[in-house]
């Protein structure tokens, strides 16, 4: 490679959330396990690689999945456990590199300055201890790839899961990028995808080959220049740290005006959903929502409603844009719908939403019950106006779309309610205990309900520290069993540690 040329590196964790609790509770070490509602209609947030080998994913609803994998162990997730660990590794990763972009809460860039011009042999190496550093600190494993840009650091990383690295010089890129499905590209979703099949454009190298004002002819003109470009390896977004941004924002402009509030609906709930992609991505919850409508002509009339408290859940976040729609859209066509959210907070979601068969397919509802009105969840939702299609919004002018905290392999998952013990949920007063609740006995220490009932509760008791623990089955009811912080399953309490201090801090992780 010659001097000065750049290399840009993908680290990603592998599996995560599943990988944390094999971490956390060794006797999963190797086992299925899904992570996810454990309700009828509930989703997967993360599938192990054991429980993948059967068809199981992230996304899938849980049903499916367990139908597919049904010797696999379901736990509810530990979000503050995963946003911990999070922390850990993007503690690594800045310190190998002052060029550093995270993405989500499983995956970042970095562009090591001294690293540029380097040859294959050292960027190799560099991975490798980048990696290692990443299993000493965390006890979890990552993947690292690396090419001359983003898009090709990224399909590097996929290459080389699980628990692996690879390096794709500059001279190698066409010969591994042409023969992979189109589809591997950022910003290429079903329906672009689709648009190019139908005319033979299923690889990177036949997307690469053909004439760029064929490929923007059919995506539009920024889409489909930057699409060609990132085909032919041309990859120049910098890496560097997003700044938080005061509102996220969707709009469309129809071709033909919405006359019927029906339509609006569905429109609304479309743009909804493409707003909450970007502030899972985002990483943080909005009290406020505002709807903007302009009529045909030309009138453009505002709304916005601000909660108590900060939301990320796509269900609330519609039915307010739906409201407020109802009084900003007046007599006549509305040209053009648009939605935004503000007033953001850094708290993370607490569960999953569960998924709600409908005809249009899975849709959103918060846990113990559908939501007639639930929008569709993920997809190719707020397609703007024009020959783009429905995913242009998935590729900004800023780089590649990052994924949710709630995803682990880069599919939407929606966050709603409090599932992790010493939520102000009151438990079940015949079955206080849940399967995956983190508990302490007064004497054998930190453990994780396996499964309870009939005033009888079996715990696993075992950390990543113990090694695999062993199951005893007690009185529910027993003084001795309290509930306990997720985070002392992967770092013990020392004796004499103030409670909710790991050991060696003055505040956990998450606090940071």
């Amino acid at each position: 490679m010659a001097d000065g040329a750049r290399w840009v590196l993908h680290l990603d964790m592998d599996a995560f959330f599943a990988s944390v609790e094999q971490l956390t509770r060794p006797t999963l070490a190797d086992r299925p396990v899904l992570v996810g509602g454990l309700g009828p209609r509930g989703v997967v947030a993360g599938a192990s690689y054991q429980a993948r080998v059967f068809g199981a994913r992230s996304a899938m609803p849980m049903g499916q999945a367990r139908r597919r994998c049904p010797h696999a162990t379901v736990l509810p997730p530990r979000f503050a456990l995963y946003q911990a660990l999070s922390h850990e590794v993007m503690d690594v990763l800045r310190a190998a590199s002052p060029v550093f972009e995270p993405v989500s809460v499983d995956e970042a860039f970095l562009e090591p300055p001294e690293l540029a011009g380097a040859d294959a042999a050292t960027v190799a190496a560099f991975a490798t201890e980048l990696r290692r550093a990443v299993r000493e600190r965390t006890g979890l494993p990552a993947s690292v790839g690396a090419g001359s840009g983003k898009q090709l650091a990224k399909i590097a990383s996929e290459l080389a899961k699980p628990d692996g690295s690879r390096v794709i010089p500059a001279a190698e890129q066409d010969a591994v990028l042409g023969p992979l499905p189109v589809r591997s590209l950022w910003g290429i979703g079903p329906v672009s995808g689709e648009a190019l099949r139908k005319v033979g454009i299923d690889t990177i190298g036949k997307l690469a080959a053909t004439d760029a004002r064929e490929v923007v002819g059919l995506l539009g003109s920024a889409m489909g220049s930057e699409l060609h470009r990132l085909a032919r390896g041309v990859d120049d977004r910098p890496v560097a740290p997003r700044g938080a941004a005061k509102q996220i924002s969707a709009e469309t402009t129809f071709d033909t005006d919405l006359t019927a509030m029906t339509a609006v609906h569905t429109a609304v709930e479309k743009i909804t959903a493409a707003v909450h992609r970007r502030l899972l991505a985002d990483g943080r919850a909005a009290r406020t929502v505002t709807v903007k409508a302009r009529t045909a002509d030309f009138t453009t009339t505002t709304r916005s409603e601000t909660t108590a408290f900060a939301s990320r859940e796509l269900s609330t976040l519609s039915a307010m844009a739906r409201r407020l729609a109802d009084t900003a859209v007046g007599e006549g066509g509305v040209r053009l719908l648009g939605v935004s959210v503000s007033g953001f907070s850094d708290a993370l979601p607490l569960a999953l939403f569960d998924a709600v068969p409908s005809a249009q397919g899975w849709t959103a509802a918060p846990l113990g019950g559908a939501d007639e009105a639930a929008p569709p969840a993920g997809g190719d939702e707020a397609a703007p106006a024009g020959p783009q299609g429905a995913d242009a919004d998935e590729f900004g002018a800023d780089g590649p779309e990052v994924h949710a905290v709630t995803t682990e392999d880069g599919a939407v998952l929606l966050g709603a309610g409090p599932t992790r013990p010493g939520s102000e949920e009151a438990p079940d007063p015949e079955r206080p205990w849940r399967a995956g609740d983190d508990v302490q006995h007064a004497e054998r220490g930190h453990g994780w309900v396996q499964g309870s009932g009939h005033g009888r509760v079996t715990v696993r008791f075992e950390t990543r520290v113990s090694g695999p623990g062993p199951a005893r089955t007690m009185d529910a009811a027993d003084p001795a069993l309290t509930r306990a912080e997720p985070l002392l399953s992967w770092r013990p309490r020392s004796a004499g540690q103030e409670p909710g201090v790991p050991d060696g801090q003055s505040e956990t992780p998450a606090q940071h």
